[in-house]
Parts: structure tokens; sequence; C-alpha cells
């Protein structure tokens, strides 16, 4: 049925999904109680960002001399007392401390776990059970309790038990995606220092894990809701790193071979790459052969799609970089605003084909880029402790239940003790009792 409306698409969406209306609008996990004991670790803190964004009453554990994910920061700078790297993650949390060492902090422990929906831990394997607090103890106390540990080799397997710390860079190695990511040796006998393997520039080991680890758990709690059973969720970052690999495990199963390293090339799509222009770099794709007849067509080289007209030949890397010179010869002779109108006039008005352009964007572009800011991907919030900060927002934009950040990140201690109090039903002596004794 069709029906008629004055309104564009855009303008009527916008108005149902404007994120600035988010705080009036219910939050699908405001009945959901998150306990999360992750250490030193942004997968633990990046899961449990998601779940609190969606409304979920996170209680952040750290042990007595705080978490050392609140010094990640660059150059060591800190805002009052907090790295920039945690600022991101702290939000929506109720920060306390506790002290898992002790007897009596896992006694208080199991009592806030028998009342809770998940916990989220990043322990070595084994940890949390050894101290008697881990899935196999509290499922019997809380037969519903979602517990989700992460950890780089996992829970089980031969690597599990070796002892060391989950770090990003590592699982960012082992996931294998390190291995073609970086510019390709001239000389391999011979390596530039710049010719090597090359990690992501952001923590993408850990916030992938966090990412699946967020998924799994709410995929968790809906399975809970018919047959009234919680579960052990076992997420290794490194795996869920892996898991954006694309095609390369399939090349090696039919191929006996692995993709080697071509920088900024893509063995599976060409063009589809960036190229200088006179005011920075510009992408471009174009790699199907109507596409990349529209985009010679742009630069006004028939003679580029006559020599490789196939995308078999375009696929050959030697082929790559002659293409790839020849393109740019014509992308440095114009900025990146003529080189997109060019592209999108064509676009529009012949249409043979499409090609699409893309701006590389510095942090400070992208900051003061309109559509982040219409779109809430960006917001300043006036924090009452951390004062006015700018956050990367939630990616999520949803007309019923949307996510939202209510504060940046709480300090460790004050209000958040009456979270702990209400939850355990212990009054404020009990409390002080306890922080005396080092135990919270």
């Amino acid at each position: 049925m069709h029906v008629e409306t004055e309104k564009s698409w855009g303008d009527w969406i916008r108005e149902l999904d404007d994120p600035a209306k988010n705080r009036e609008k219910p939050e699908a996990l405001d009945h959901i109680t998150v306990l999360d004991v992750s250490y030193a670790n942004m997968a633990g803190c990046f899961c449990t960002s998601t779940l609190a964004e969606f409304g979920a009453n996170v209680i952040r554990f750290e042990p007595p001399g705080g978490d050392p994910a609140r010094t990640y920061s660059p150059w060591g700078y800190l805002h009052k007392g907090t790295g920039l790297g945690y600022l991101n993650e702290g939000r929506n949390k109720f920060h306390v401390t506790l002290n898992l060492e002790t007897e009596e902090g896992q006694e208080i422990f199991r009592k806030l776990a028998k009342r809770a929906d998940v916990v989220v831990e990043t322990f070595l394997p084994g940890t949390m059970d050894a101290w008697g607090i881990g899935y196999r103890q509290l499922k019997e106390l809380n037969p519903g309790l979602i517990y989700c540990a992460l950890y780089t080799y996992g829970q089980f397997g031969p690597k599990a038990a070796c002892g060391k710390a989950d770090v990003d860079v590592v699982n960012q190695a082992y996931s294998g995606v390190v291995s073609v990511s970086g510019e390709p040796p001239e000389d391999p006998q011979n390596p530039k220092p710049s010719e090597v393997p090359t990690k992501q520039g952001n923590w993408m080991g850990w916030y992938a894990g966090g990412a699946w680890a967020a998924v799994a758990i709410l995929a968790a709690l809906h399975w809970r809701v018919s047959s009234g059973k919680g579960q052990f969720i076992d997420v290794s970052s490194a795996e869920a790193y892996g898991r954006c690999i694309n095609y390369g495990i399939n090349y090696y199963y039919g191929f006996q071979d692995t993709i080697p390293r071509v920088g900024n090339y893509d063995v599976g799509v060409f063009p589809y790459t960036y190229f200088k222009c006179k005011d920075g770099f510009a992408f471009l794709s174009g790699f199907a052969d109507p596409n990349w007849k529209a985009l010679c067509t742009i630069i006004n080289r028939p003679d580029l799609q006559q020599q490789f007209p196939t995308i078999f030949e375009r696929l050959n890397v030697d082929n790559m970089k002659v293409m790839y010179k020849e393109i740019e010869k014509w992308t440095m002779a114009h900025t990146y605003d003529e080189i997109f109108d060019a592209v999108m006039d064509y676009n529009k008005n012949i249409g043979q084909g499409v090609v699409v352009p893309g701006r590389i964007s510095s942090p400070m572009d992208t900051m003061k880029a309109e559509n982040w800011w219409v779109r809430m991907a960006l917001e300043t919030i006036d924090d009452p402790h951390y004062g006015e900060v700018t956050i990367a927002n939630h990616a999520h934009k949803m007309t019923e239940t949307p996510p939202r950040v209510k504060w940046i990140c709480r300090p460790v201690g004050g209000d958040n003790y009456y979270v702990y109090a209400r939850m355990l039903g212990y009054g404020p002596k009990r409390i002080e009792e306890l922080r005396e004794k080092g135990v919270v």
C-alpha cells in the first residue's frame, strides 16, 4: 500500500528517530543489573558500556588500588585523575571498590551475584572459580545468571592456562588480521622499518571482543525469557577480531596459501583505496566492470579501461600498481571537492556504473563535520564531576528504546555505595566498616 506524505523520508525518520529525544523514551535494559569485574581490560569495559547505554544498571568493581584501565591515556595525561580512554568507557556505571581476594569480599560478591542478571569478568581463566565466585558456584545460587568471561585464548584449550595477560595488541596479533595489515616489503630480505605487520591504531581487538560479548549477552537475555535459564559465555577477543578477517581463512583452505600484505590495496577489489589529491587524500571505489568503466570515463582515461577490461586483470597486484599511478595523476591535479563533484555528477547524470568517493578525515575534520553532530554521533556532555567532555556516542539510533549516555564516568566511592547498600541490605555503618577493613 502506498502512503502519501508531504515529508521526505529523511525528515520523517529524523522526527521519529531524533536522538535529542532519547531521554524522553524508555530504556530497554533498565530492569537488568550487571556486575562488571573486568580488570585492566577495555573489552569488558566496552561490553558493559554498551549494556549501560541501553539502560542496564552496571556496577563496576575495581580493586582498592583502582583499575589500571583508568590510567590508559596518551602520554599519561589524566583529566581529574582519569585517563582519556576510560572517560569513554566509564559511562553510565556506578564505580565501587571490592577486594575479591578476601573472603569477605567474595561473600559480598556472592550476595550481589545472587540478585544480578549478568556478570562480566576478564581475569585469567579459572581465577574467579578458584575464589569460589566463578560460574560453577554462582549458577547454583542464581540459575538465571548470565556469566560472560573474556580472555585472549578463551577459557579452555592448549593456550588457556598459559598465564599471559590479556592485552589488545596480542588479541590483534593472534587474530590473524595483523598479518595482512601494513605495507608490503619491496625487498623481503631487507624490509624498511615501515614495512612490517601493522596493528590497528585503536584498541580494535578489545573493542571487537567487547562488542561480540555484548551481542551474546543480549541473545542470552532474550533466551532466558522463554527458558528461565542463564548460561556461561566464553569470548576470546582474538577470535572476535578474527571473525572480521573476511575471506582470509577461506582463501587458505581453498588454496593452501595466505594472502600477503598489500598495504592499501585489496586483493579482492580494485580500485578500492586512497589516492593523494591536492588537499589530502581521496578514497575511490570502482571495482566491478561497469564501475571501472565509469571511473575511467570520469578521469578521461578510456585507455585504462581497454588495457585492464576485466576484474581478474585488475586484481593482479602488479597491474594494481600501474593503475594506481595512472589514477593518481588525475587525483593529484584536483582537490577533494573537485573529485567529489566530478564523481557525483557522473553518477547522477550518466549513471552507467557507480563510483564511490570519500574523504580521509582527521579527528579534527570529524569533530567539525555537521553530520556527526546532527546525528549525535558526537556529543558534548556537562558531567557533574568531569565537567564538559565531548564523547564518541553510541552507534545505534532507535525509535522506541534508544541508548543514551547519562553521565561520563563516576569516580569510585561516594553515592555509588548506596547501590551496594540497597542490593546487600546493608546500612551506611556496615559499608563504612567494610571500607575501613579494605574490603570495599
